[in-house]
C-alpha cells in the first residue's frame, strides 16, 4: 500500500507541474488542414489485410491524422501523434477519447508531452456533435435511436469505430501490434466504460476511465443509461468485464458540487454528489458485485493529487498505465 501511495504522489506532482504548464487553449482545426497532413507527399505503405491490398499514407512522425471511413459509420477525422524517435512498428498505442467538446485536437496537444516520454503512439477519433449528437450519440455509444429506443443496427454505434480504427492505425504505421489501450476523460471516461461492457470482445488490453460526470453501473438490477438492465450483455459477459484491466482515474480536486457541466439529473445524483464521489462509488460497487457472486476482479483506483477536471492533469499523473 505504501507503494501505491508513493506512486500516486509522485503521480500528483507530475500532474500539477505539468498543469501549470498548460494554461493555453488549442483552437479547433478545420478538416482541410488534418487533409493536409495526409497529404501524398507523405510516404506509403502497403495494406493487405483485406481481401485485397490497398496503397495508404504512412502516418506522419509526430503531428498527423487520416480520415476514416471503413465502416458503416460516418467518416471521422483521426489525430494522431507519433514520436520521431520511437519504433513505430511495435510502440505502445493508446486511444484518447475526448470529452462533450468534441476537442480531440486538444485532448492529443495535452498527451505530447507524454507520449515523448512513455515512447508511445497517441490516436484521437472526432466524434463531432454534426454526426453523434449529444450524450445520446457519443458517450452512450449512439446504440438506441433517441426518439424510440429502439436499437440501432451495432455497426453505427460510436463504439464500432475503435476496433476498425486501430486496424487501419497499425496499417499506416506498417505496424505489427495486436493490442491497444484506451483513455478517456469526462464524457470520453463514459465512452471507455461502456465500451468495456457492450463491445467484449476488442484487444483493449487496458481501459483508463478518468474523471466521468456519470456511470452505468455493472448491475444488471440497475435500468440503463445508469446501469445494464435491459442491456442485451449475458452473465459470462459481465464477469470478463470486471476481470479486465481497467483503472478508474480521478482528480482527487474533482469535487465541485456546481461544476457547470455536471449531469444532475436524480440517476446522477443518487451516484454522488460530485465527480469524485462517483468515481469511488462506481469502483466500489463493482468491487462489491464481483466478490459477492466469487469472481475474479481485475480493476484498480488511482487518484490523482492536486487534479480538478482536467484533462491534462490525469493525462501526467496516468501515462505510466500505457503499455
Amino acid at each position: 500500500m505504501r507503494a501505491v501511495k508513493r506512486a500516486e504522489e509522485r503521480a500528483g506532482k507530475r500532474a500539477r507541474k505539468r498543469g501549470e504548464r498548460r494554461s493555453a487553449r488549442y483552437t479547433t482545426l478545420a478538416l482541410a488542414g488534418l487533409l493536409a497532413v495526409t497529404s501524398p507527399a507523405l510516404a506509403e505503405t502497403q495494406d493487405c489485410s483485406g481481401e485485397t491490398c490497398r496503397t495508404i499514407p504512412s502516418l506522419a512522425a509526430e503531428r498527423g491524422g487520416f480520415v476514416f471511413s471503413d465502416w458503416q459509420g460516418p467518416d471521422l477525422p483521426i489525430w494522431t501523434y507519433v514520436p520521431e524517435e520511437i519504433d513505430r512498428t511495435s510502440a505502445p498505442i493508446v486511444f484518447v477519447m475526448h470529452g462533450a467538446r468534441r476537442d480531440p485536437q486538444s485532448y492529443r496537444e495535452q498527451w505530447i508531452e507524454e507520449a515523448e516520454e512513455g515512447g508511445f503512439i497517441v490516436i484521437a477519433p472526432e466524434f463531432s456533435r454534426e454526426d453523434f449528437p449529444r450524450a445520446w450519440g457519443y458517450n452512450l455509444g449512439a446504440m438506441l435511436e433517441p426518439e424510440t429506443g429502439e436499437w440501432r443496427e451495432e455497426g453505427l454505434w460510436s463504439f464500432s469505430a475503435i476496433e476498425p480504427i486501430f486496424d487501419e492505425a497499425v496499417a499506416r504505421l506498417n505496424g505489427s501490434q495486436t493490442h491497444y489501450s484506451i483513455y478517456g476523460h469526462s464524457a470520453g471516461s463514459q465512452f471507455v466504460h461502456r465500451f468495456l461492457f457492450m463491445k467484449p470482445s476488442t484487444r483493449a488490453n487496458r481501459f483508463l476511465a478518468a474523471n466521468a460526470g456519470w456511470y452505468t453501473f455493472a448491475d444488471p438490477a440497475i435500468a440503463f443509461p445508469f446501469g445494464l438492465g435491459g442491456i442485451p450483455l449475458s452473465e459470462g459477459d459481465l464477469r470478463a468485464a470486471l476481470a479486465k484491466d481497467v483503472v478508474i482515474l480521478l482528480g482527487d480536486e474533482d469535487n465541485d458540487r456546481n461544476h457547470s457541466s455536471l449531469n444532475r439529473s436524480d440517476g446522477a445524483m443518487q451516484q454522488g454528489p460530485h465527480r469524485l464521489a462517483r468515481g469511488r462509488a462506481f469502483f466500489a460497487a463493482a468491487r462489491d458485485y464481483a466478490a459477492a457472486r466469487g469472481w475474479e476482479f481485475g480493476w484498480s483506483l488511482r487518484v490523482i493529487e492536486g487534479v480538478a477536471h482536467s484533462n491534462a492533469g490525469m493525462a501526467a499523473g496516468a501515462f505510466d498505465l500505457i503499455e
